[in-house]
């Protein structure tokens, strides 16, 4: 998981679902939208954007200095301190039965697997793996079933000695054996497990796996054996590097790279050690994309024509002097984008007594959004598809998405407005007074953090809000935090008295078989002022703490909090937009519950019937009294979610499992926990003579085709976004 620009997201051993939303509801839903569609996955939004080149161009030899966001702790994908750097060198150095392709659905990778299928399905499902026989670990020895059981035995659950932070999947196994000859292995199932293809990628050596002494210490900083095109060479923690070589004993196509080095630069550093030559290869903030941009004035990646404008704008011609300064310092750089595989979303915190404990009121907050408009913020001054995201469980293009945001429906301010007045939020209702520093109603503040990280506006502001004519004017409570909607103006300027008389009946039919409340009668209307006047209840104003991170690689999301505060405004929802620090931001609100909105990532996972499950798991008491919320951080989620997971999870129909994803998502969107909001943009600086690197977008990297081109050599022209 992730809050965008502050990179602390875990690898997937970290996290049931690495890389990071929530929970369910309990309404019969309409047919599922895109049914009709043979294919309602689609296709991504963008492609990779990655300079393609045959390796015949492509010299041998070099060095590529890519940076990254740490060096990591463990070189165990599977602790929980893993991070995306492990995930990285896993990538680079280490056997993976399956990958995912630019679309972001697993593909069996070839130099590891001539085949696997489920080859038994009764009485017990039996898959057969036929590993590549020239596959042998860097040691020598070849990859096979001894491999694989270690593997099993550790990630299994039963031994706590392993200090494992994830065994889904690998709990099911009931044994593991070898086949006919030694390149076969054969996995037999206590219970039919549909996402198989999960399993064994990585694949560590049973030098790692096989006590649990090497499990926990054995593979942190160093991996005495891999079997890749690179091998772990050095980890230097004092100089932030870690260096990958070539691996002598790989089999496949040579790598083109002598040596790849990864360097821990932070995100606001990183376009400084571009222009001093120190990097090859580094993601980077939009700020940063747009400076380097003005040294390759071309229209940026495979999706830029599709929509939006490019980094640059539409003139090259009028150059600032700090822009002629950047061309310079550039020169021979380039950015390339796409789509990461993970979306932001809103987060409702429905735990605890607190306003979003009312499914009623989550679903009006989900009602007052305008995601397209949200998407574009974020998306089309990149050049990028403004498209917002359709599900929580899978992104565009991938097995399991289909667009099930219907579910909630769309941006609608007096159906907002009913829903707050059936669940008895009053406008201009009596107000108890309340102690400086005291909440009127939302999730409890953490005061000391709070004070820390005092806000001192509501977020940042680009042109098109200005011409635009929202205004951002508020007015700061007692405590300083500041509150969006306090200066009595709708967020386009005008008096929000008007915003509830635009001759609509507020109010919608109750779908087929829902539940009592749901939504207000029909034709019940908002008073005239739902905007303008404090909404209250119980003496208690309608004011929600929107917890932001504070750090200079969050500013999109400050912007993007400012946007839903606005658009909250107009429904009578006051939000009080409060920074804390990057690093309380996830362990200390969103984990803690102590926030009524925020803003964070999930990947999109090619295996959502395992991965996303503890994502909207229903919380359940724990033995000592505390709630178990697994990863569910909005604390939403309910029994017939948690039922779909478990038919998907256990259904080795293919297509029958997506149509129990599908259906599980859109209950997911009924209750209004989360609000998947766009995907996140990828920007990566890269050397122009730097081929098959760059934005990768779904598609894994390719290793051992990594390269500087030959000189005079040019790159293949880069695929279309369509």
């Amino acid at each position: 998981m992730s809050h965008d620009g502050v990179g602390t997201r875990p690898g997937r051993g970290a996290v049931m679902r690495s890389a990071a939303f929530l929970t369910a509801g309990v309404l019969a839903l309409p047919v599922l939208a895109g049914c009709s569609d043979p294919d309602p996955a689609g296709k991504p939004l963008a492609g990779q954007d990655i300079a393609p080149a045959a390796r015949a161009r492509i010299a041998d030899g070099g060095t590529l200095r890519w940076a990254v966001d740490s060096v990591p702790e463990t070189l165990n994908t599977f602790q929980s301190d893993a991070d995306a750097t492990t995930s990285r060198i896993a990538q680079a150095t280490l056997p993976s039965m399956y990958r995912l392709d630019e679309s972001g659905r697993p593909e069996r990778n070839e130099a590891y697997l001539e085949s696997a299928e489920v080859v038994e399905t009764e009485p017990k499902q039996v898959v057969l793996y036929k590993l590549n026989q020239q596959a042998v670990w860097s040691d020598g020895r070849e990859i096979g079933a001894a491999d694989f059981a270690a593997q099993w035995r550790a990630l299994s659950g039963k031994d706590s000695a392993y200090w494992t932070a994830r065994n889904a999947g690998y709990d099911r196994i009931q044994k593991i054996e070898r086949g006919d000859n030694d390149l076969e292995v054969r996995v037999t199932f206590a219970r039919p497990y549909a996402d198989w293809r999960s399993l064994f990628s990585p694949l560590y050596p049973k030098e790692v796996m096989g006590t649990p002494d090497s499990f926990n210490d054995g593979a942190r900083t160093r991996l005495k054996v891999s079997a890749g095109p690179f091998a772990v060479r050095k980890i230097d923690r004092k100089g932030d590097e870690i260096r990958l070589t070539r691996n002598p004993r790989w089999w496949g196509r040579p790598a083109k790279l002598s040596e790849i080095v990864l360097r821990a630069v932070p995100r606001d550093e990183r376009a400084a050690e571009l222009a001093a030559g120190r990097l090859d290869l580094a993601d980077v903030d939009p700020a940063a994309a747009r400076r380097i941009a003005v040294a390759a004035p071309r229209p940026q990646g495979p999706s830029a024509s599709a929509s939006g404008t490019p980094l640059m704008g539409p003139d090259l011609k009028k150059l600032t002097p700090a822009q002629r300064k950047d061309k310079e310092r550039f020169h021979g750089f380039e950015v390339r984008k796409s789509l990461e595989p993970s979306y932001t979303q809103l987060a409702l915190n429905g735990g605890g007594d607190g306003p979003l404990a009312d499914e009623r009121v989550r679903r009006a907050v989900a009602r007052a959004l305008d995601r397209e408009k949200l998407a574009e913020t974020v998306l089309r001054p990149l050049g990028l598809p403004a498209e917002p995201v359709g599900s929580h469980l899978a992104l565009a293009g991938q097995a399991a998405y289909a667009d099930n945001s219907g579910a909630i429906g769309g941006q609608d301010t007096a159906e907002a407005q009913a829903l707050l007045v059936d669940a008895g939020w009053v406008p201009g209702g009596p107000v108890k007074e309340t102690k400086k520093g005291e909440k009127a109603a939302g999730a409890e503040s953490d005061k000391k953090e709070k004070d820390k990280g005092k806000d001192e506006d509501s977020g940042e502001k680009d042109e098109k809000d200005e011409k635009d004519g929202e205004s951002t004017k508020g007015k700061k409570s007692d405590d300083d935090t500041y509150i969006v909607g306090e200066d009595g103006k709708s967020a386009d300027g005008q008096d929000s008295r008007h915003l509830a008389q635009d001759g609509k009946q507020y109010g919608a039919k109750q779908l087929p078989g829902g539940a009592p409340g749901a939504y207000a009668p029909q034709g019940t209307a908002a008073p005239a002022g739902a905007a303008s006047r404090q909404l209250a209840k119980d003496g208690k104003a309608l004011t929600l703490r929107f917890v932001v991170p504070d750090g200079e690689g969050s500013g999109t999301l400050r912007t993007v909090a400012d946007r839903i505060g606005l658009m909250l405004k107009r429904v009578g929802i006051r939000t009080e937009i409060t920074k804390v620090s990057d690093e309380s931001y996830f362990k200390d609100h969103i984990a803690s519950g102590q926030y009524d909105l925020a803003l964070y990532s999930w990947p999109g996972s090619a295996f959502p019937a395992t991965d996303a499950r503890p994502i909207y798991a229903k919380p359940v008491p724990a033995a000592d009294g505390s709630l178990n919320v697994e990863q569910n951080y909005t604390r939403v989620g309910t029994d017939q979610v948690d039922q779909l997971f478990e038919q998907a999870v256990g259904t080795l129909n293919e297509s029958e499992s997506r149509s129990l994803i599908r259906k599980a998502d859109s209950r997911i969107w009924a209750a209004a926990g989360s609000i998947p909001l766009y995907q996140r943009p990828q920007l990566t600086a890269a050397r122009t003579d730097l081929a098959n690197a760059g934005a990768f977008g779904f598609g894994a990297p390719v290793f051992e085709d990594m390269g500087f081109l030959k000189k005079g050599a040019k790159g293949q022209p880069a695929p279309s976004a369509s």
